[in-house]
């Protein structure tokens, strides 16, 4: 069996249905399912069984001997939270029990981390792990991502096979329950159904004109392709970005929304919240050369081909995926 933590959540239960499609049926899908909004994300789905991720670690002692394969996806992931003993608690001191557990019972993980970890990146975005130091996130989600990174390096005892997985800009089917935190491809859909335009942040630095902030933006349908990849693969372990390796400012996504709606760009600028503005990335790119190097075959959507399956066949149709 196939273990998938946050297995509810957006990227999680995007893994669920990619395991599925690839005929594999014997999923232990882990979360709290407290939220009902998101019971939609597995409606439809074939797994074996649900539990509870308070249990999770008990559970997975007692079952171990079934167990194939652990892709450790849920996290606490709103970049506004400052509460730094809650991301403690359910990032770094959770993950730490969910790769011990694995370390004892000889299970292969795949555990997500994130580009929150690379701050502003003035130190570039590079995954060598022997720069993991000079790395200062920005908030203290980031830093329990970058602490967790950290540790498992460092860490005497490792799983036979590991992989941390820094997501960058995700966006893709299953993340209406985000809210604030879906990405900008959702929440610019949907202004244009409300009301025929797009807010964007203006630029409060001199060197970006507004709209032209530049993230790397990454399908969700990339980044199960990747784990699934892992999942395979089973060497050459360690820490890999995951994004496409090509910055695209924001005024080219919404346009890319535009267009798959078949209406004229109408872009309002307002100023970036001031909660987040001290904390706001203004370039994130992935450095992709060490995942390309173990032997990853596929290459990534486009932002225009990512966007267009998006709206087309998820957020047009009200469906999930």
């Amino acid at each position: 069996m196939i273990i998938i933590t946050g297995a509810a959540g957006f990227i999680g239960s995007c893994m669920v249905q990619k395991l599925n499609d690839e005929g594999f049926y014997d999923l232990i899908v882990v979360d709290d399912f407290s939220n009902a909004e998101k019971h939609r994300n597995l409606e439809g789905k074939r797994f074996s069984a649900k539990i509870h991720r308070d249990e999770f670690v008990q559970w997975l002692r007692e079952n171990h001997r079934f167990a194939e394969f652990v892709f450790h996806i849920g996290a606490r992931t709103d970049t506004t939270e400052f509460d730094v003993e809650l991301f403690n608690r359910m990032n770094l001191n959770y993950s730490k029990e969910v790769w011990k557990v694995c370390v004892e019972f000889g299970l292969p993980l795949v555990y997500a981390s994130s580009a929150a970890t690379y701050g502003n990146g003035e130190h570039g975005y590079d995954d060598d792990e022997r720069l993991l130091d000079r790395l200062i996130p920005l908030n203290p989600y980031g830093y329990s991502k970058h602490d967790f990174d950290k540790w498992a390096v460092n860490e005497e005892r490792k799983p036979y096979f590991w992989a941390g997985l820094k997501f960058f800009n995700v966006y893709g089917p299953n993340e209406y329950h985000k809210h604030r935190m879906a990405s900008v491809v959702f929440h610019a859909y949907n202004q244009i159904q409300a009301t025929g335009k797009v807010k964007l942040f203006r630029s409060h630095r001199n060197d970006y004109e507004d709209g032209m902030q530049l993230r790397d933006f990454i399908y969700v349908k990339d980044v199960v392709d990747v784990c699934y990849f892992l999942m395979h693969h089973r060497k050459n372990c360690g820490i890999y970005n995951l994004g496409t390796g090509k910055a695209r400012p924001f005024v080219d996504l919404v346009n890319a929304i535009f267009r798959t709606l078949n209406l004229p760009s109408n872009i309002e600028f307002i100023d970036t919240p001031i909660d987040i503005r001290d904390t706001y990335q203004y370039f994130t790119q992935a450095k992709m050369d060490k995942l390309c190097s173990i032997g990853y075959p596929k290459p990534f959507y486009s932002l225009e081909d990512g966007v267009a399956d998006y709206v087309q066949n998820y957020l047009l149709q009200n469906r999930c995926h």
